[in-house]
């Protein structure tokens, strides 16, 4: 892994920052503000890796000498995309709407250099129990979560008291799937 050119992560996520470095992964960070849009006439399997994409598009205009990271996530339930919650209302409203079911989260990422790209989705199911008003509130007031899709972080409160149930990688949920990220890394 060290034998790399310089590793770029084109994110702001605090916590991707945080899953490279716990996974000893050396980089940069490159912060971009990217407008998270995409065509409608996507499927929902192709949107995180349509944005990375777009992602590492626009960090290998600034960087040219190393390997771009980029990544997104996403939340899915019975067909429709939990985004990142535009307001209080907006954040209570999504996890209502997950609450005693289960969604998955996709992560799609984006490998590029100016030579070569690679990209993939990782895919987890979480079943996140029920809650009461009272505790959606709370959360959402206590947290603040309006930078994470579907409204949560699995590393926080949600994650500890009401994730009763995740099938795939706990990493690929806080927002990048480490484990296929060393995997393509290594074969880059």
């Amino acid at each position: 892994m060290h034998n790399l050119p310089t590793i770029y992560l084109a994110s702001k996520s605090p916590r991707r920052k945080q899953l490279l470095e716990a996974s000893a992964i050396p980089f940069k960070l490159l912060e971009l503000d990217i407008e998270e849009t995409y065509p409608v006439d996507l499927t929902i399997e192709e949107v995180p890796e349509f944005l990375a994409l777009k992602k590492a598009r626009a960090a290998l205009e600034i960087k040219t000498d190393g390997i771009i990271l980029a990544a997104d996530s996403i939340v899915v339930m019975d067909g429709q995309i939990f985004e990142k919650p535009t307001s209080r209302a907006h954040a209570i409203d999504i996890i209502h709407a997950l609450a005693g079911n289960t969604h998955v989260v996709i992560t799609g990422v984006c490998l590029m250099s100016t030579g070569r790209t690679v990209h993939f989705s990782d895919h987890s199911e979480v079943h996140l129990a029920s809650m009461s008003s009272e505790e959606i509130e709370w959360y959402v007031d206590t947290y603040k979560p309006f930078d994470k899709a579907g409204a949560y972080g699995i590393q926080d409160w949600i994650g500890h008291c009401k994730v009763d149930r995740i099938v795939g990688s706990y990493n690929n949920i806080m927002g990048l799937p480490t484990h296929r990220v060393y995997e393509e890394l290594a074969n880059f």
